[in-house]
């Protein structure tokens, strides 16, 4: 059972929840590095593990593992349980409406490959738009390029402003009868803005357009309801959820899957096979050839389990603090230069510094034990609309504290010690 810290009496930074008591239950942020406390701001690119998935990881590997849907003796049974178990928490927390509208992936990177390769074969042909934005990580930019080599699609991109916000207008002045998908982003990994996706979806569909939404950096900061939100596709990867790696999910409306051939092929997702012809399985199962992340689902359910239990809604109240704070903090130094700046963002911060490139900045802070992102952040595209190579990134979440955001002021400190 997980138990988490929450709405305990408000301290003189009034996080939503005993924020010292969260921090326990994650053991990494224990150790020290470089002989400095950890300061982890960087969960964006992956967030760390509390002990409540560490543990069910390791009871799934000591006292039920088995191979899943093939064994008739016990443990095959158990692990058979806990994997599809994990597959009906998934469904229930982003409130699909069947848990066979779920299929495990490696990542949200395998999830949008999955949707370009088997929906693009299916529903697609040339001469046919798809629209991204100036935000895509290159996990929802590459896919659809491969797949335009090989059929011929044409690829529209929606603009963002010099702030971040996204455009909406003129995302709507690209949309036409000839747009078959919209691939977008829910929060940017650099900027952090949040794209108005209630809006771009009801565009999209009055156009008769499918959508999908890359859920990676959206899932960890808010509620999410696929059924309201409308969206055909939403994909998102358990590492950033503070579950294990090796694991995504995507889900989709099941009158497109039912329609959609196989991505790969392999066991578990055949209904018959012969050397003449093979029949397939309805989905799930249709997209999950091979063994599958078996254990890796049963981190991600405990993984929503200990979110759950903290609340969605309080983790963003308490990065919006943090956010806030940081924004603040790094706006009264001169020398700094925060990129993106929408009116609605998530917990997510990149700057520059005069005189620093991004990756001496990460080298000298992680010597004051502070993890920040640097570089281009898998968004090229996205770089090239700010004139720039790379950025520092701080992001938060639900165990960071302001004496973070403290670390990394005094950290930079040193940066312009050296170069300033």
């Amino acid at each position: 059972m997980t138990t988490v810290a929450l709405k305990t009496a408000p301290d003189a930074t009034n996080y939503p929840f005993d924020v010292d008591r969260i921090r326990a239950d994650f053991p990494i942020l224990a150790r020290p590095v470089h002989g400095k406390p950890l300061a982890f701001l960087d969960s964006g690119a992956s967030a760390q593990k509390p002990q409540a998935v560490l543990d069910a990881i390791q009871r799934a590997y000591s006292e039920t593992y088995a191979n899943v849907h093939r064994g008739a003796y016990y443990l095959s049974q158990a692990a058979t349980d806990g994997y599809e178990g994990a597959r009906k928490r998934v469904a229930d927390y982003i409130n699909a409406a069947s848990a066979d509208e779920i299929i495990f992936t490696r990542n949200v990177t395998s999830a949008i490959n999955l949707v370009a390769s088997s929906y693009g074969a299916k529903f697609l042909q040339a001469g046919d738009e798809i629209i991204l934005s100036q935000m895509e990580h290159h996990a929802n930019i590459v896919p659809w390029q491969m797949l335009r080599d090989r059929i011929g699609i044409e690829i529209k991109v929606a603009p963002i402003d010099d702030r971040g916000n996204f455009l909406l207008d003129e995302y709507e002045k690209l949309l036409s009868p000839k747009t078959k998908l919209v691939a977008i982003t829910q929060v940017s990994n650099v900027l952090g803005t949040i794209v108005p996706l209630d809006d771009v979806i009801r565009l999209a569909h009055a156009q008769g357009a499918h959508v999908l939404v890359d859920g990676a950096q959206g899932i960890v900061h808010s509620r999410v309801d696929v059924q309201a939100l409308d969206a055909d596709f939403y994909g998102f990867t358990g590492h950033k959820l503070y579950g294990p790696s090796g694991i995504g999910a995507l889900y989709g409306k099941m009158e497109l899957l039912k329609q959609m051939p196989p991505y790969e092929g392999g066991g578990d997702m055949i209904e018959l096979v012969t050397f003449e012809k093979t029949t397939y399985r309805e989905p799930p199962a249709r997209f999950e050839a091979g063994t599958p992340p078996i254990v890796q689902a049963i981190g991600l359910h405990a993984a929503i389990d200990y979110v759950d239990a903290v609340g969605i809604e309080n983790v963003a109240a308490h990065e919006a603090t943090l956010l806030e704070y940081a924004t603040d903090r790094l706006s009264e130094y001169s020398d700094i230069t925060i990129i993106g700046q929408a009116d609605n963002k998530a917990g997510i911060i990149s700057f520059v510094m005069d005189g620093a490139h991004a990756h001496d900045i990460g080298t000298i802070v992680d010597a004051e034990g502070v993890a920040i992102r640097t570089g281009h952040h898998c968004a090229q595209p996205l770089m090239d609309r700010f004139d720039l190579a790379a950025t520092a990134r701080a992001s938060f979440g639900m165990y960071n504290t302001r004496a973070d955001v403290d670390a990394l002021l005094a950290a930079l400190d040193k940066v312009r010690d050296i170069f300033g």
